[in-house]
C-alpha cells in the first residue's frame, strides 16, 4: 500500500479514537462530578521511504499516532440543591466509596440514605468515612455536614445537642492522571497509586458539583472531528481514483 494511504488510514484511525472520547463527554455533560477527557497525538516517523535518492526529511514517513488519554481534572461548577446530603467538594478531594471490586473513588456528591440507613452514592454504594461506611438511625433528623466532611445530626426529640455519625472520608492523589474511569462515575487506583487523606479539601451542603464538560466547546470538537475524517476520506479516495486511472492508462498499449 502507498505511503499516502497509510498516512490517510493512520489518521482516520486516530479520528475515529478522538470521536469516540468527545461522544463520551457530551454523552456525559449532564451527569454530577463528571470529569471530561482528552486526547494525545503525537506524529510518528518511520523509514517508510527505501530508495537511496531520497534525502533528508523525504526519507522519512509521518503518521498520527493515538498517544493517550487524559482526565481533565478541573472542578465543575457548582449547583446549589438544598438537599441536606448533598454535598460538593472544594478542592482536588475525592469521595471514597466500597464497591464490590473494592474502593472506588468519585466527584459526585449527589447522597441518599438507603433502606439499612447507610450514606449511599446515586449508585447505591456505601460512602466511606474515617472508621467505614456511614449509618445514619431512624430517629436522626436535620443532617449537618460540616465543611471538613463532620456529619452531625439531631438525634430523636432531642433538639439540642448534636450526635456525630461519622466523617467523609477524602482522600486525593499524587497523581491523579493515574486514576482509571471503572463505570457508574468513579474511579480506581491502579497498582502503586494510593489515596493520601485530604486534610484541605472543604465540603459544601447542599450543593453538587456538575460535570465540568463545556458543551460548546465539545459539540464544535464533534463537527470538527467529523468534517476532518470526511476531508481524509475523499483524499483517500481521489488517491485511489488516481492510481487506478494511472494502472488504466499504462496498460493502455498502442495496438
Amino acid at each position: 500500500m502507498e505511503n499516502n494511504l497509510l498516512i490517510g488510514l493512520s489518521r482516520q484511525v486516530s479520528l475515529e479514537r478522538q470521536l469516540d472520547v468527545v461522544a463520551n463527554n457530551v454523552a456525559n455533560i449532564n451527569t454530577n462530578g463528571f470529569k471530561a477527557d482528552q486526547s494525545l497525538f503525537e506524529e510518528y516517523l518511520m523509514s517508510g521511504a527505501h530508495q537511496d535518492n531520497f534525502i533528508g526529511r523525504d526519507r522519512r514517513v509521518s503518521f498520527v499516532q493515538d498517544r493517550a488519554t487524559f482526565h481533565d481534572l478541573s472542578q465543575g461548577p457548582t449547583q446549589e440543591t438544598h438537599n441536606p446530603l448533598d454535598v460538593a467538594i472544594d478542592g482536588n478531594a475525592f469521595l471514597v466509596v466500597q464497591t464490590p471490586g473494592g474502593e472506588r473513588y468519585t466527584r459526585d456528591g449527589s447522597l441518599q440514605v438507603n433502606s439499612a440507613g447507610q450514606l449511599v452514592t446515586a449508585g447505591g454504594y456505601p460512602v466511606m468515612g474515617a472508621n467505614g461506611p456511614i449509618t445514619l438511625q431512624q430517629t436522626d433528623h436535620d443532617v449537618t455536614i460540616s465543611a471538613d466532611g463532620t456529619i452531625t445530626v439531631l438525634e430523636g426529640a432531642d433538639t439540642r445537642i448534636d450526635s456525630v455519625r461519622g466523617k467523609l472520608r477524602l482522600v486525593s492523589f499524587a497523581d491523579p492522571q493515574k486514576l482509571v474511569k471503572d463505570g457508574s462515575n468513579l474511579f480506581s487506583a491502579a497498582a502503586g497509586v494510593a489515596p493520601q487523606a485530604d486534610t484541605a479539601a472543604r465540603v459544601k451542603q447542599g450543593f453538587i458539583e456538575k460535570s465540568n464538560v463545556n458543551a460548546v466547546a465539545e459539540m464544535s470538537r464533534m463537527i470538527e472531528v467529523n468534517r476532518a475524517y470526511t476531508q481524509v476520506t475523499a483524499m483517500l479516495q481521489q488517491q485511489s481514483d488516481l492510481r487506478k486511472s494511472a494502472i488504466e492508462k499504462l496498460a493502455d498499449v498502442p495496438a
